[in-house]
């Protein structure tokens, strides 16, 4: 199952979870890419998203307004749901319109791979980018191990390029677990580096849990704020 997490505030893009894409709400677009792999249900803390989801043929339900992550939306989503504790969950921001349905399923793949490695906590995607101008704090960069392990992730730019370097891993915002997975993560205190660098997949890391990664193809972006739709992929 799919489960898109959609809150209706935000700081730096009021509403853009309802904003239009190609004449549709961000939230749907993303969904409908979605429906090209799995069973879809957006999880929201607004009447008008939910009233938009079911307009547009797509189950939703009803969440806390106060959830700090959309992890914590997910997993109370997978609750009311009653999902079953090995039901493997993908995460896919509202945000990301473009995201492509071969993205997804390799994500879902990687995770019924890992669904009964105990160390493994999250499954989620990188893609290889060339290295960048500038250092752009709204890109995640990820470094890996030798089993495609994550090491650690960043906004800040890793590895540090003191000899050539090209290109860079950068990490992709969909997560994949079964829902025991999911639901040990959300039991876990919130971890210094996951303070700093606003990034919740660090507390897995944190309390010594694997993050599972594979490399993908995407042109698709995440919309942080209104100058995002300007790169928008043709």
């Amino acid at each position: 199952m799919i489960i898109i997490p959609a809150r209706l505030s935000s700081t730096r893009f009021p509403k853009k979870v309802l904003h239009p894409i190609d004449g549709l709400p961000m939230v749907i677009k993303t969904a409908q890419q979605a429906a090209q792999v799995d069973e879809v249900v957006i999880a929201t803390d607004d009447e008008s998203i939910l009233q938009v989801a079911k307009s547009h043929g797509f189950e939703a339900v009803m969440t806390n307004p106060h959830h700090k992550s959309g992890t914590d939306r997910v997993n109370e989503a997978a609750a009311i749901l009653g999902l079953d504790e090995k039901e493997i969950i993908i995460n896919v921001q509202a945000d990301e319109p473009f995201i492509e349905p071969e993205v997804i399923q390799k994500v879902k793949e990687l995770t019924h791979k890992m669904r009964q490695n105990e160390e493994v906590m999250i499954c989620s995607a990188y893609k290889k980018a060339p290295l960048p101008d500038s250092n752009d704090p709204h890109t995640v960069k990820v470094v890996l191990d030798g089993g495609e392990f994550a090491l650690y992730f960043s906004r800040s730019q890793i590895p540090y390029p003191q000899s050539a370097l090209e290109r860079i891993d950068i990490h992709l915002g969909i997560y994949g677990y079964t829902k025991k997975m999911l639901e040990r993560f959300c039991s876990l205190p919130i971890a210094p580096l996951e303070k700093i660098e606003g990034l919740e997949q660090l507390r897995a890391l944190y309390h010594g849990y694997k993050i599972a990664m594979t490399q993908v193809v995407s042109r698709s972006i995440g919309i942080d704020t209104p100058a995002d739709l300007e790169r928008l992929p043709l």
